[in-house]
């Protein structure tokens, strides 16, 4: 069964820069490239964008190339409707955000959690925008763990079981 991916819109376009120029643009490129990455990775997908400020008096939700775009209603932010999702949603989502309180909030009802940095460097890699073809390297996590001194015990090279449950768990993105 496909995860279902929560995206907090305006934090992954942070992570990208993307923040400075022209939001209507920034965000129908965040969607096609979600839309090509759904349609690599089979994952169901919804994004959340602010709307607390000048949006409308209740929830806009809609589909666009197969993603749920949801605009939050004004005077609810963003990070409430992805706290909310995680919470029906629980252990069978994953959130994408590096906001601390959204990635609280998801880790205790059973979410997975993934930063928005780390998301945009696979969702790059899968980009048919940047012209590059997908590769298993970009999928392996690299090696940066303190090397062990002679005190400890146990094999050196294997990681630690709850950093080998997250890379298990990222592979599936």
């Amino acid at each position: 069964m496909p995860t279902h991916l929560i995206v907090d819109g305006y934090n992954l376009l942070a992570s990208a820069g993307n923040l400075s120029g022209d939001l209507e643009s920034a965000r129908e490129t965040l969607v096609h490239d979600l839309a090509a990455y759904r349609h690599r990775k089979h994952h169901l997908i919804t994004v959340v964008f602010d709307g607390w400020q000048q949006g409308r008096s209740s929830e806009q939700r809609e589909h666009r190339a197969g993603v749920q775009v949801i605009y939050s209603k004004r005077g609810e932010r963003a990070d409430q409707v992805i706290q909310r999702l995680a919470r029906e949603y629980g252990a069978d989502c994953a959130v994408v955000s590096s906001d601390h309180e959204i990635v609280n909030a998801a880790r205790v009802h059973g979410a997975f959690v993934m930063g928005s940095h780390e998301f945009m460097r696979k969702l790059r890699a899968l980009s048919p925008a940047t012209g590059a073809l997908p590769n298993k390297e970009l999928d392996v996590e690299h090696d940066d763990r303190p090397k062990r001194g002679p005190e400890k015990k146990g094999n050196p090279r294997k990681l630690p079981k709850a950093q080998r449950q997250r890379v298990r768990r990222l592979r599936r993105f």
